[in-house]
């Protein structure tokens, strides 16, 4: 893949956290009874407006609600609130626009170990929007680590709750800065046997700390991934997705070009059949002569 990481990286890591979130509980973030996530969404929305904005990770639940899941570092509370509100809106506007219903949606917001305390509501008279609180300075990220670490070395398998805990140690409290803690945590990474698990969790760590990691760095990390033969198959995946989406979008043109073709023949024929035999009408027309034939019964009931 010449030129660095494959323009389609982006979509290589969503395709991982795809994976990696699908079917997972959230009772690691310690929100128990939500349903468990179902797909991880696009988290990108349209506005009418000139700026970009992207949430950091949509979910889809299984009880067809929506989660939308931020990682905040400050305690810039009535500002972020603002934002999660702007996308609610456009979450709700994007789907609205598919399938012609309201999706609930959920807010959960991951503040990392600088925050010890976050408020949860915005209480705007009939506006209202209310947010779940993760205060990850209450989670010992350097024992987490550690246990983990000891797994890895000893070669057993981690579990999906041990994964996503991984995936956010870097934004734990921990007695190492946040920079030093993500190369830690992406360096454990590589050393997994399970190369799918080896993406899954560098994907969510990258995803997880995109506000926070030095850039610099990231895109020393995604020169990694790139050597990953996981990541080339989904790369020789996603194109093999895409020559097959595009096929069917030329197959879907094709027919309703034949379609359009079809009907315009039809309406020639039927002021043809005044005036000419089914034969005749068949030929100028290029419809089968079973086709006129039809067609000229329907026109004389």
């Amino acid at each position: 893949m010449p030129g660095g990481i494959s323009h389609h990286a982006k979509d290589i890591l969503f395709k991982s956290l795809s994976a990696l979130y699908q079917n997972q509980a959230l009772d690691v973030y310690g929100l128990h009874g939500l349903p468990r996530i179902k797909a991880v969404l696009p988290a990108e929305f349209p506005s009418v407006r000139a700026d970009e904005r992207r949430a950091d990770t949509v979910f889809l639940l299984e009880d067809d609600s929506i989660l939308l899941l931020e990682y905040e570092s400050n305690e810039r509370f009535l500002d972020n609130h603002l934002k999660y509100l702007d996308y609610a809106c456009r979450i709700l506007h994007t789907y609205y626009q598919q399938d012609k219903r309201i999706r609930p949606i959920r807010i959960v917001v991951i503040y990392t170990s600088d925050v010890t305390s976050a408020r949860e509501q915005l209480d705007a008279g009939d506006v209202f929007l209310s947010s779940k609180a993760v205060l990850l300075s209450e989670f010992n990220g350097d024992a987490i680590f550690h246990a983990i670490e000891e797994k890895v070395q000893n070669g057993e398998p981690l579990t999906p709750e041990e994964t996503m805990k991984l995936i956010l140690v870097p934004l734990m409290h921990t007695r190492f800065d946040r920079q030093t803690m993500i190369e830690k945590t992406i360096e454990l990474a590589k050393t997994i046997d399970d190369e799918p698990k080896q993406l899954h969790i560098i994907a969510g760590v990258l995803t997880a700390t995109d506000k926070f990691i030095d850039r610099s760095y990231a895109e020393k990390v995604k020169e990694w991934i790139k050597m990953n033969k996981v990541f080339r198959l989904l790369v020789e995946e996603l194109e093999q997705e895409r020559e097959e989406m595009l096929k069917k979008v030329m197959q879907e043109k094709e027919q309703a070009v034949k379609q359009a073709e079809k009907q315009k023949a039809i309406e020639i024929a039927k002021n043809f059949l005044d005036v000419l035999p089914i034969h005749e009408v068949a030929k100028r027309t290029g419809l089968t002569v079973a086709e006129v034939a039809d067609l000229a019964k329907e026109m004389d009931k």
